[in-house]
């Protein structure tokens, strides 16, 4: 039985002909494509669960590439980088990934990523598909958030901390327990990866990012979602 479907897009055929032997190994459906281009035409035909895209491409660069999937929001999307700056990975969730890993990397740790990435999370009680708080409009079944009149849509993995950070409204949630919940045990202790999501989070959900309102920091504990949730 298959693991999930993906597709792995890279311009260099060594890296594609490794990662396709390993994760076909490892019990899952493979399908490569070397630019952007020809992975948005894969992309109808394969169907993945997941892109593993790189983010240096001749032709339509994975960034580009990255925002043309994204419109697919079923699709997890982990981009491959050599550039291990906190600058390189906003960029990468802001057009849209869900995760990012950089080069080289080991196979225990991208195949870490790959689980993380094709995980769903169950919502821990009953949740409401439509929440607002003031002027802010969150729609978990279309997977937007629209704030005075502008709607953005949120990556599968924005959308699941959202809404574990809204189902703990007004409580101070540990970074353990927010990394854990959403993307697995193996992910703990990674403060840092977890501070770029919220980042682009709040360029989503804010007025003002760098003086939240709504999601909060708690100095040494987490984070905080704050305000009256009224469900529909």
């Amino acid at each position: 039985m298959s693991l999930g479907r993906i597709l792995v897009v890279d311009d260099e055929p060594q890296i594609r002909r490794i990662m396709r032997t390993t994760l076909t190994g490892e019990g899952y459906e493979v399908d490569d494509a070397k630019t952007g281009e020809e992975a948005l035409s894969k992309l109808q035909e394969f169907r993945p669960d997941l892109v593993l895209l790189d983010i240096n491409m001749p032709g339509m660069g994975g960034l580009a590439a990255c925002r043309a999937i994204r419109t697919d929001a079923n699709v997890g999307i982990i981009m491959l980088t050599v550039r291990n700056t906190e600058a390189a990975k906003v960029e990468a969730l802001d057009a849209g990934a869900d995760d990012f890993i950089t080069k080289p990397f080991s196979t225990p740790e991208l195949l870490a990523r790959i689980r993380a990435a094709l995980r769903r999370v169950p919502a821990a009680q009953p949740s409401p598909s439509r929440i607002q708080v003031d002027d802010l409009t969150i729609d978990f079944g279309a997977r937007t958030v629209t704030r005075r009149g502008t709607t953005s849509h949120l990556t599968p993995k924005e959308l699941q901390l959202l809404r574990y950070l809204t189902q703990h409204n007004n409580e101070a949630v540990p970074h353990r327990e927010l990394l854990q919940a959403v993307w697995g045990p193996d992910y703990g202790d990674q403060v840092d990866y977890l501070r770029s999501f919220i980042k682009t989070l709040r360029k989503k959900i804010e007025v003002n990012p760098d003086h939240p309102v709504y999601i909060t920091t708690e100095p040494w504990i987490g984070y905080r979602f704050n305000g009256i949730v009224q469900s529909s």
